[in-house]
């Protein structure tokens, strides 16, 4: 199976692992619409866009309809968009819970629902979710975000065995600490509450990493465009771990 001219669409495909997939697999001949909050960071990927708040149903389902109009049946999903924000438990309120899941959790939900029904219409299908190692461990001051992706490999694997006899596959990447922009904030802060350098702070997120490094941008864009292709056809539930070793 090629991606040559199948329609996929990314979220979060402004910056970081979202724009660095959505140019590989448009580097493969795939027609690639990327969805985003910020019009400014869409326009400098030079790739079709479609603004989109992954949070809010209707706006979902209104931005799929539009691409869909204008560049046809979409064949896969890549739900990239997501947030981290890192609090101890004891000032972790509720509105901060809800943000974590509405954006890491509901917005994964409600981006698969959307382009969902081409793929049954086409009996074939990718529903790929960047998830984290999150996902499959606890990160202290880090529970809100953890439950989320906890959630989402929840989600995926459920839909993967409901989607299966339609040809669609649904799989999770959990990456650890990737370098992006999110990453940029988090030694931010650690620097701003720690009073320690960027350094000092790159060092505490790297400790569990046995190849003492980031993650990659690239490395993430290539896994999915492995699972979009024919020699990943039977992948399906699968949490694909990019950590180093961590996990």
């Amino acid at each position: 199976m090629s991606i040559q001219g199948k329609h996929i669409v990314v979220t979060g495909g402004g910056s970081g692992v979202g724009a660095k997939t959505a140019k590989a697999l448009a580097k493969q001949g795939a027609k690639v619409t990327i969805m985003g909050r910020k019009e400014t960071t869409l326009q400098e990927q030079c790739l079709p866009y479609q603004l989109c708040d992954v949070t809010n149903e209707k706006n979902v389902e209104l931005a799929f309809d539009a691409v869909r109009s204008e560049y046809g049946p979409i064949w896969g999903v890549v739900a990239n968009a997501g947030n981290a924000t890192s609090l101890p438990f004891k000032k972790a309120h509720q509105a901060h819970l809800q943000s974590m899941l509405e954006v890491n959790l509901i917005g994964v939900s409600n981006s698969f629902r959307a382009g969902l029904p081409d793929m049954l219409d086409a009996n074939e299908g990718r529903m790929i979710a960047i998830a984290s190692t999150a996902g499959l461990k606890g990160y202290a001051y880090a529970s809100a975000y953890a439950a989320a992706k906890h959630g989402v490999l929840g989600l995926v694997r459920s839909l993967a065995i409901e989607l299966a006899p339609k040809g669609i596959t649904v799989n999770a990447i959990c990456p650890s600490y990737t370098e992006t922009p999110m990453l940029d904030r988090a030694i931010a802060n650690i620097t701003k509450i720690s009073k320690i350098s960027i350094s000092e702070a790159q060092k505490i997120l790297l400790k569990g990493n046995p190849q003492d490094r980031f993650i990659q941008t690239d490395e993430i864009a290539d896994a999915v465009l492995w699972l979009c292709s024919n020699g990943a056809r039977s992948v399906n539930g699968h949490s694909m771990v990019m950590s180093g070793g961590e996990i």
